[in-house]
């Protein structure tokens, strides 16, 4: 036993891209898996939305659904499955579900608070945690790489043109939809802009993002290429 030599051998990538409604994060996550080669796995909780790209890329859908929504344990089983049926890569379209959605961890500790803590949400809170925590854990030890996409809360700014003077709104993510420091977990994330459809990286461990760009088959096999480098891990 002892020390070793720290490697990316056998390395894996944990990817989170956000952005708010019609950015374009299941198109990108698709492109980074083709890029990333091998066979993608795809859980869609957007009923269904991802497979209208099934004529443009090759991917199995999960398609058992929880009668109890979205809780942690859903997506903790998703990603056992994917590993266990030799998938290569899985996109979780979209993440926010976990958190915010029908059965999501905001639900339950709502519904706890309510039937177990007499109202505590405090109390309520140190029962669910550990449920989202075990999911945090699922992903960032799983032996695949995974894409999970995640949508961002919105809001309209006021952009001003310098020539003719006229404001006009724009439509501007502002934040994940997922608990605070999610994007932390992740080897790489995303932060996909609505109209010009460029992602920033908002986190990024590989060092290769520092300018905006749009995310393309290429983005994946360039961190697939990072992935292989046979160097040292630096931190």
């Amino acid at each position: 036993m002892g020390f070793k030599k720290a490697t990316k051998q056998n390395a894996t990538i944990k990817l989170a891209i956000s952005g708010p409604s019609g950015s374009g994060k299941t198109y990108s996550a698709l492109l980074l898996a083709k890029g990333l080669g091998g066979k993608t796995a795809l859980l869609d909780t957007e009923y269904g939305s991802a497979s209208l790209y099934a004529d443009r890329f090759d991917f199995d859908t999960w398609d058992e659904q929880d009668p109890k929504g979205f809780p942690p344990e859903y997506f903790i089983r998703v990603i056992n499955a994917a590993e266990e049926a030799g998938y290569n890569n899985l996109i979780i379209d979209s993440l926010s579900h976990e958190w915010s959605g029908r059965g999501g961890c905001l639900e339950l500790a709502d519904a706890v608070a309510r039937t177990e803590c007499k109202g505590n949400t405090y109390t309520a809170w140190k029962k669910i945690t550990p449920r989202h925590d075990r999911l945090i854990e699922t992903i960032v030890s799983a032996k695949i790489n995974i894409i999970a996409t995640m949508r961002a809360k919105t809001e309209y700014v006021l952009n001003k043109d310098e020539r003719s003077g006229k404001s006009t709104p724009q439509k501007v993510g502002m934040g994940t939809v997922q608990r605070d420091g999610m994007d932390y977990e992740f080897t790489l994330m995303f932060e996909l802009d609505r109209d010009s459809h460029l992602a920033s990286a908002g986190k990024d461990r590989t060092s290769m993002f520092q300018d905006p760009e749009i995310i393309s088959e290429e983005t994946g096999k360039k961190i697939l290429n990072w992935l292989s480098e046979p160097q040292p891990v630096t931190v």
